[in-house]
């Protein structure tokens, strides 16, 4: 696993690499160690932010004379510029080949959804805040995207117990629509997954798996007052074994209003005035 830290869009992110590029970047490190094993701090100029950012154990350094200084863009342009001039690549018109870091990120995604990986998946990976940015970044047509994901699928279905696709028996349809059925409570819809069991007990308003109904509003708030009245009531006669999962149901009960805040919040008419032409004013 390699961990990206936080980037222009300050996300962290955690990319599963293949043995060779472990291999390469183990080598790298290998070669940054010094005597005591920690790899040494280089401060490093951030040329978008115009700032000097604090020493750090920077994976792409060089020691020159006593100092050990980060790469800069222009010098790993330069190294880029090289070594794909070594290679005597061409483009279509026979010109030479050249290639820049930020393409690198252009040929990951289009060979990643090429062969299958789903555009959201690519979208977190490259740290995309808007899909839209990276089906930008593909050198591929929407419909060889399409092609390619169902091509993933057909061989991953291959690799997998075909037990797994048989048609459901009439048995286990009408249990799948029955758990759809269950999942209608008193004061919302249980979100959980079909052939799990409740984890609380069927105590919902604790579960964070239920979705309130809005038309339930002013039973939960009921429901909040009573656990508030019962928890003075134990602790004023001392049952704390009592108090605690009390406290807990309340907790519960609290988040179920916030989130019918977040999703349904409370909306105030405002008077935009009646319309006037010009020659009314």
């Amino acid at each position: 696993m390699l961990q990206i830290a936080p980037s222009k869009t300050d996300t962290e992110r955690l990319l599963l690499v293949s043995p060779e590029l472990a291999d390469v970047l183990s080598a790298i490190i290998r070669r940054l160690r010094g005597p005591s094993g920690a790899i040494p701090l280089a401060p490093f100029y951030d040329v978008r932010e115009k700032v000097w950012n604090p020493p750090m154990p920077l994976l792409f350094q060089r020691q020159i004379g006593t100092e050990h200084r980060a790469f800069t863009p222009t010098f790993l342009r330069t190294l880029l510029i090289g070594a794909i001039a070594g290679t005597g690549l061409t483009d279509a018109g026979g010109a030479p080949l050249t290639i820049s870091p930020h393409d690198f990120r252009r040929s990951f995604v289009t060979d990643a959804i090429m062969n299958g990986l789903p555009p959201h998946i690519a979208q977190v990976i490259c740290g995309h805040r808007s899909i839209d940015t990276t089906m930008g970044y593909k050198a591929v047509y929407p419909a060889e995207t399409i092609e390619a994901h169902r091509a993933f699928i057909a061989r991953r279905r291959a690799t997998r117990p075909s037990e797994e696709y048989r048609t459901p028996t009439d048995q286990e349809w009408d249990a799948f629509l029955a758990h759809f059925e269950k999942r209608k409570v008193s004061i919302g819809t249980c979100g959980r997954a079909f052939s799990t069991p409740c984890i609380h007990e069927h105590a919902c308003v604790r579960c964070a798996l239920l979705r309130p109904d809005p038309v339930q509003r002013a039973r939960i708030e009921e429901i909040r007052d009573n656990l508030i009245a019962r928890i003075a009531e134990a602790e004023r006669e001392g049952w704390l074994g009592e108090v605690e999962g009390l406290q807990v149901s309340l907790a519960g009960a609290e988040e179920q209003l916030r989130q019918l805040d977040r999703g349904h919040g409370q909306h105030t008419a405002v008077d935009l005035g009646i319309p006037t032409t010009r020659g009314d004013r």
